[in-house]
C-alpha cells in the first residue's frame, strides 16, 4: 500500500481501539485481522484479490485450495487421471473440476433459471476486474467470481418468495470487498442506496473497492464520515449513493431501511456481539432480514482451527435475535449451499410481523 493508504488504515485500527469492545474483532478476526493487516501492509491494495489470506477470508474462490498459486502441483493428478480415461473430454472435466468452473457454472445456471423480472435486477450485472482477480468467469459475456455468485443467489432467493419487494435502502454489515453494493448500484433501475458497516482492514478495502469502482464523489468512507454526531439515512442519500462505515458507528445510523443481509460474517462472531447489532439493525425497521448462515455452526477454535469461534450461531439464535420477524423461507441446497464435509451453508429469510 502506498503510504497514504498505511496512515488511513493504521488511524482507522487505533480509533477502533479507543471504542467498545463489543466492536472490535471477535476471536475468529482478531486472528484473521493480523494476517490480512501484514498481507496488505507488504503489497499494492491494487492487487489485493490475487493476495493468499485475503481470498481464504473474504475473497472466496471456487477453485481447489491451492489451485490457483500453484497449479504444477496438480499436474501429476491429472496426468495419472489421463492415462486412466484418454479422452480428451475428461481433461476438460478434469481441469474444470479443480478450477472451479463446474461449480460455478453450476450456480450461473440456477442464476438464470431463477432469474424474475422485477427490482433488485441481476440480469445485467458484470463484476468489475478492481483487485486484480486471478479467479473470475465469464459466462455469456459477463463476469463473475464466487462473491457474485453468492450475492446474486441471495437476491434471487429472496424473489422466490416475495414479489416485488421495493427495495430501495439495502444495510449490509460485513460485506466483504463490497459485492453487493456492486450489485446493486451496479444497474440503474434498482434505483438503490447501499451502506455496510465492517472492521478493519476489511471495511478499508471495501472502501477502496467500492470508490473504485463507482467514483470518490458516490461513496462516502469512514474518513469522510468520522466526525458526524449521526449518519441520517434519508440526507445522506441525497449525496451520495452508499456509504462504507466501521463497526462502531452503527449505533449512529438513524432513519429506515428495506433490506438487512449478512452473508457469512455474523457466523464468525460470538453470539452477543451478534445480538447487539442486531438491536441496532431492527431499530432501522427493515421489512425484509436474508443471512447467509453455518446450519451446524462454524467451528469452534482450537489449535486445529485457528480460526474459529468460541461459541457457534445456529439458526435458533438468529430466531430469537430477531423476535419481531418471522422467519419465511430457508435453504441450503439450491440457492445456500451444502459444504464438502457435510455443513449446510444456509440461507435464511425473515419478513417483519
Amino acid at each position: 500500500m502506498t503510504d497514504e493508504q498505511n496512515i488511513k488504515l493504521k488511524k482507522m485500527i487505533a480509533d477502533m481501539q479507543n471504542e467498545e469492545e463489543i466492536y472490535r474483532p471477535t476471536p475468529f478476526w482478531k486472528e484473521a485481522s493480523k494476517t490480512i493487516l501484514n498481507e496488505l501492509n507488504q503489497n499494492n491494495i491494487q492487487n489485493f484479490r490475487q493476495l493468499h489470506y485475503t481470498r481464504r477470508m473474504f475473497v472466496p474462490i471456487y477453485a481447489m485450495p491451492n489451485y490457483l498459486d500453484e497449479n504444477v502441483l496438480f499436474q501429476s493428478t491429472k496426468d495419472e487421471m489421463l492415462k486412466a480415461t484418454n479422452d480428451k473430454k475428461s481433461h476438460i472435466k478434469i481441469e474444470r473440476a479443480m478450477s472451479g468452473y463446474t461449480q460455478a457454472f453450476s450456480d450461473y445456471r440456477v442464476l438464470e433459471a431463477s432469474n424474475k423480472d422485477f427490482a433488485p435486477y441481476t440480469d445485467k450485472i458484470s463484476e468489475s476486474n478492481i483487485g486484480n482477480p486471478i479467479e473470475q468467469f465469464n459466462f455469456e459475456g459477463r463476469y463473475f467470481s464466487r462473491s457474485m455468485l453468492n450475492y446474486l443467489l441471495g437476491l434471487s432467493f429472496i424473489k422466490q418468495h416475495i414479489t416485488d419487494p421495493q427495495i430501495k435502502t439495502v444495510m449490509e454489515i460485513g460485506g466483504g470487498f463490497g459485492t453487493l453494493g456492486e450489485i446493486l448500484l451496479g444497474d440503474k433501475r434498482n434505483d438503490c442506496f447501499y451502506i455496510n458497516a465492517d472492521i478493519p482492514p476489511v471495511s478499508f478495502v471495501s472502501s477502496y473497492y467500492l470508490k473504485s469502482v463507482f467514483g470518490d464523489d458516490k461513496v462516502a468512507d469512514y474518513d469522510d464520515l468520522k466526525n458526524l454526531d449521526t449518519l441520517n439515512i434519508s440526507e445522506l442519500k441525497k449525496e451520495k449513493d452508499a456509504i462504507n462505515i466501521s463497526s462502531w458507528q452503527v449505533p449512529k445510523l438513524k432513519g429506515k431501511i428495506d433490506l438487512f443481509v449478512n452473508f457469512i460474517s455474523f457466523q464468525e462472531m460470538e453470539p452477543e456481539v451478534v445480538n447487539n447489532y442486531c438491536k441496532y439493525v431492527t431499530n432501522l425497521n427493515p421489512k425484509y432480514i436474508l443471512l447467509r448462515n453455518i446450519e451446524e455452526g462454524k467451528k469452534k477454535q482450537s489449535e486445529e482451527h485457528i480460526f474459529g469461534v468460541k461459541n457457534p450461531i445456529i439458526g435458533n439464535d438468529y430466531d430469537r435475535f430477531l423476535s419481531n420477524y418471522d422467519l419465511v423461507a430457508t435453504d441450503s441446497s439450491i440457492f445456500g449451499f451444502k459444504l464438502e464435509d457435510d455443513f449446510h451453508s444456509q440461507l435464511r429469510l425473515y419478513i417483519k410481523k
